[in-house]
């Protein structure tokens, strides 16, 4: 009765509802959260494809990061509509496989978006960054920027949840690797033993998160220079504790995203340079490919070499550093989002 009901289009989302563009095939799209402009911008991504190709879209999203409890309602609903395909940027890429599992057991085609589920292939397939890569082009153009004084860097590590989600720990690993510094487990942050790590803190991958971060690394050592964030917000936060001691001026500061905000301010010298990322296009093949399963049964395949569809990642920079390929921040704002 419900899928009757959803196929005449009376029934709208239970959040950020899109009426029914045509009969046959629904998706579902769920987020972390509906106001990060990433999101926003995946979702943006996802309406206008589902419209192009006459898809229903129904999109959920958490009350904040990490809300893994609302994340597994939406599961439970998009099922019980008989979505053909779940998009999910999950929360807690491991407690949510029990109910992706679920969702594949019904015969939805289950996409991770950005972040990995664990394992990877809990998902039909996951379309996203490199965020391996995104996080070895700052620890490379890091350690390149330094030169000598690599040896003596002091570095703060702002994560994003205790959690350790895929993408948090990727990128984090991603980082150090490119710096030069050797990580111990490579599916978990924070067991490094190099004394150049001052520590890591998370941050709920907010301003405020990376200003209480950056805070608590200060009292362990005020005098960090370098400055790894999970994402732009944090790298704001992180910034503005650093101003409110006089040290905004000689600290690197390093980030992933590659939204309008943050691209503006690497141009403006808060941040040295960022990871930019594409989640528009994420949110577009992912309904390009519920909409194939629906009509052909055919499944998306990985990039070759990887284990996921890469959807892309350059690293934005006013200040080029050698053996480290850049855009600058003109041709990073003509691409980013938010």
């Amino acid at each position: 009765m419900i899928r009757k009901m959803l196929l005449a289009g009376s029934i709208l989302a239970a959040m950020g509802a899109m009426p029914a563009q045509a009969a046959g095939t629904s998706a579902c799209l769920i987020t972390k959260t509906d106001t990060n402009p990433f999101f926003v911008k995946m979702k943006e991504g996802a309406t206008a494809k589902a419209a192009e190709l006459g898809v229903t879209l129904k999109a959920y999203a958490g009350k904040i990061d990490g809300d893994h409890e609302s994340q597994v309602a939406a599961i439970e609903t998009c099922i019980a509509d008989g979505a053909k395909g779940i998009l999910i940027t999950a929360s807690d890429t491991k407690a949510i496989v029990d109910s992706v599992k679920q969702a594949r057991d019904a015969g939805i085609l289950v996409i991770a978006l950005d972040t990995p589920l664990e394992p990877i292939d809990s998902a039909d397939m996951t379309f996203a960054t490199d965020n391996f890569k995104a996080g070895t082009l700052i620890g490379s153009w890091a350690k390149a920027t330094l030169g000598d004084k690599t040896k003596d860097a002091k570095i703060a590590m702002l994560d994003l949840s205790i959690s350790q989600p895929s993408v948090d720990v990727l990128r984090d690993q991603g980082f150090l690797t490119g710096f030069g510094i050797d990580v111990a487990d490579p599916n978990k942050w924070g067991d490094e033993t190099d004394p150049r790590i001052v520590g890591n803190e998370v941050t709920s991958g907010n301003e405020e998160g990376g200003r209480k971060a950056m805070e608590n690394l200060l009292t362990k050592d005020p005098m960090i220079n370098v400055v790894y964030t999970i994402n732009e917000p944090s790298a704001a936060g992180a910034y503005e504790a650093l101003k409110a001691v006089g040290r905004e001026k000689d600290v690197l500061i390093v980030s992933v995203d590659g939204g309008c905000p943050g691209v503006k301010n690497v141009a403006e010298g808060v941040i040295g340079a960022t990871s930019q990322q594409y989640p528009l296009l994420m949110a577009a093949l992912g309904i390009e490919a519920i909409k194939t399963f629906a009509d052909t049964g055919a499944k998306p395949k990985p990039t070759d070499g990887k284990a996921f569809f890469d959807t892309g990642v350059a690293l934005v920079t006013d200040k080029p550093a050698a053996g480290v390929e850049s855009i600058d921040t003109k041709e990073g704002l003509d691409k980013c989002w938010g």
